[in-house]
């Protein structure tokens, strides 16, 4: 075993223990509607774990605000890395992906940290 998939294993179990249900709504694009003019969407929920902060004021910049959240999810529970024209939902609240940093080992995927705006 080497050293990403132990790193990924400490790494789910740190975020089940510790982190809160959230869920990871994957968006595709469905079907064009003529009528309307607008392009259905399709969605997969993925209920995990993750743990769930706020941004520092440091971090705050053209991109990121002061009101927007971070969210560190285990990339064993995911079935692919989330983008950001995907969503995440905390209670009834869904969140907008404004961006998503890989956490690495051997191009292997530990962690996903995500920044989340309401």
């Amino acid at each position: 075993m080497g050293l990403a998939s132990s790193l990924q294993k400490v790494a789910d179990k740190v975020i089940s223990k510790f982190g809160g249900e959230v869920i990871i709504r994957y968006v595709s694009a469905g079907a064009y509607d003529a009528t309307t003019g607008a392009i259905a969407e399709g969605v997969s929920d993925t209920e995990v774990r993750g743990i769930l902060e706020g941004v520092s004021v440091r971090e705050v910049n053209e991109l990121i605000q002061a009101s927007d959240k971070r969210l560190t999810v285990a990339s064993k529970e995911l079935p692919s890395a989330p983008e950001t024209k995907d969503r995440v939902v905390i209670g009834s609240v869904v969140h907008q992906i404004i961006s998503v940093n890989t956490i690495e080992q051997d191009n292997k995927a530990i962690t996903y940290e995500l920044i989340l705006r309401a």
